[in-house]
This record gives C-alpha cells, structure tokens and sequence, in this order.
C-alpha cells in the first residue's frame, strides 16, 4: 500500500514537473525573436507605443503579449513601375521605370508609424508616376530620345529627393522602356519618308546640273572643233574633207571585209551573174 503511494507521489512529481518544464519553454520561447541577416526590428510596446530603438541582427528578448517585433529587410530591392505621361508639345510617351530601393535603417519606427511594413509599395509607385509626369513635361517627343541621359538624371534627382521624404533611400534609378503612340509613331514614319523623298529630289536635281554641265562643254568642243576644221578647211582647200572621206571610206571597207555576211556585187547594170542566155 505504501509502495502505491509513493509511486503516484512520484508520478505526480514528474507531471508537475513537466508541466513547469512546459510552461517555461513555452514563455521563454516567446520571450525571444530572432533578427536574421539583411533584417532590422523595431518593437512596439502596449504601453509605450512604438521604441525608437532599432534592433539588429541576433536573438533578443522581449515582454511576452507586451511587446512585439516588426521585422523589416533593409537590403535593396528592386521595383519596376510604368507610366503614360504627356510630352511639351501634347504627344503621349509610354515609360517604364526601374528603382533598387531600401528603407534608411534609423527612421524604421517613423515608417512603421507612418506606412507600415509595406511602404514601398504604397510610396514607391505614387512618386514615380508623379516624378515621370512633372520631367517628360518639360520636353518635346523627339528630345526624350536626343537628351535622353539629362531627362534620366532629373527623373533620378526628383525621385532621390521625393522618396527621401518618406525615409526611403534610392541606390539607384533608370529607365528601362521608352514607346510613343501610334500618331507620333506615323508622323515620324512619315517624315522620315518625306526627308528620303528630299533627298531622291536633292540627288535628282544634282544628276541633271552635271548633265547640264557635261552638255555645255560637250557642245563647247564641238564647237571649237567645227571652228579649227573650219580654218583648216578655208586655209588648205578640200583636202581635209576629203581625206577625212577616204579615212572613213577605209574603215567601213575594212568592217565589212571582216564580217562574213556580206556579199560583194558588181557596178553598173550586169546584177545577174551565172545565168543561162538559152533559157
């Protein structure tokens, strides 16, 4: 009987036991948070409100149902954004942007306070859209192109300076897309054609001057060589004419000689050759 009472003494002394054992790892477990690599916290007390400490990396202690940890990740991000935004002279411009973002490390309790652990999301897309609308203003379609690394460093300028505001630091920024519309798109298809046009035209005139040119002093020469066969001519007598004839004479002789079509006939009224008189 007494052996029995000792062992449900014992057996109570272990369950109770156990349960300290329980409830201690369950508060001390909740009485810890672990911060990983790349990550702040910052705790918000019942009490207190939010702590203008910042947590670092490591396992720390807290209050347990006192206090809980917002854990935020500092490490930089990146976000990609588009925009439609209206140009200087009334032309629609399709912009995509890119940004590699962080959260400034000692201002975490005021975002915590402010936006919450989300705030990139909820900052990051307004300001762009505001920073690309208020820069591609002031700019004509054709001088996103032309000036397009000074339109790249203000969006950049704007956008450091805007997202500062809300305690977000920006390492960097770039526009990654640039389209226009389709009437702008047409209109610069349809000046590049009429600039080839200008140019055929350009070529054109320029083909006929030299023409024109080539005319003048082609005739020129001919000129001045009727000139000198006419000196020569009117201080010798026909005996130039008639040797440039027999010149020329000599070489038509000489190509049909060499051409094997040609059939020699003789002079006067005798056409008929090799004919039979008693026929």
């Amino acid at each position: 009987m007494g052996s029995r009472q000792a062992a449900v003494s014992f057996l109570s002394n272990i369950g109770r036991a156990a349960f300290g054992l329980g409830t201690a790892a369950t508060v001390l477990n909740t009485s810890l948070y672990t911060v990983d690599g790349g990550q702040r916290a910052v705790l918000f007390d019942r009490f207190r409100g939010i702590l203008d400490e910042t947590v670092g990396e490591g396992t720390h202690f807290l209050i347990p149902w006192v206090q809980k940890p917002y854990i935020f990740d500092i490490r930089t991000r990146p976000h990609t954004f588009s925009s439609i935004s209206g140009t200087k002279d009334l032309q629609m411009v399709n912009l995509t942007l890119r940004v590699l973002s962080r959260p400034d490390t000692n201002r975490l309790p005021t975002i915590v306070q402010n936006l919450g652990l989300e705030y990139d999301e909820k900052v990051l897309p307004s300001i762009g859209n505001e920073v690309l609308k208020a820069v591609v203003a002031q700019f004509n379609a054709d001088q996103l192109l032309t000036e397009r690394p000074h339109v790249s460093a203000l969006v950049r300028e704007s956008l450091i300076r805007r997202a500062k505001d809300f305690n977000i630091v920006l390492d960097d920024v770039a526009i990654t897309h640039l389209s226009y519309g389709n009437e702008f798109s047409r209109a610069v298809e349809q000046k590049q054609v009429a600039q080839q046009e200008a140019e055929r035209s350009k070529f054109v005139v320029m083909k006929a001057e030299q023409e024109r040119r080539a005319a003048i002093i082609r005739a020129e020469g001919e000129s001045e060589a009727a000139k000198l066969i006419s000196e020569a001519t009117a201080a010798t007598g026909m005996g130039l004419i008639e040797l440039r004839r027999i010149e020329a004479s000599r070489e038509v002789a000489s190509t049909l000689a060499k051409s094997p079509n040609v059939a020699y006939l003789p002079g006067g009224k005798n056409l008929l050759m090799a004919l039979n008189p008693s026929r």
